[in-house]
């Protein structure tokens, strides 16, 4: 047999595994936005003074649940939080 009888069995097999990987990073991913949503659901419930202890505001959960449907509210949450946190940084060297 020559080395070109094996090619397109190789193709195959690698192609394989690469589609099997992203159908399940997909699935997961859904999966994981879901739950998070869950979790963001629950956010809601809090009061504000509780909302502030962990650096949120009720705007935030505003903008964060205008994020598409397969999307992690949560993800937009902590950008949000991120800025916040590097203006404030920003604001004490200027400061001080």
């Amino acid at each position: 047999m020559s080395t070109c009888e094996f090619a397109p069995e190789t193709a195959r097999i690698t192609i394989r595994p690469a589609v099997t990987t992203r159908v399940w990073n997909g699935i997961s991913g859904l999966f994981r936005a879901w739950r998070n949503r869950l979790a963001f659901r629950r956010l809601g419930e809090l009061t504000d003074a509780e909302l502030a202890d962990i650096g949120l505001t009720r705007g935030d959960l505003r903008v964060a649940t205008d994020v598409p449907f397969g999307a992690d509210p949560t993800v937009k949450l902590h950008s949000l939080v991120r800025q916040r946190a590097a203006t404030a940084a920003d604001l004490s060297r200027m400061v001080g």
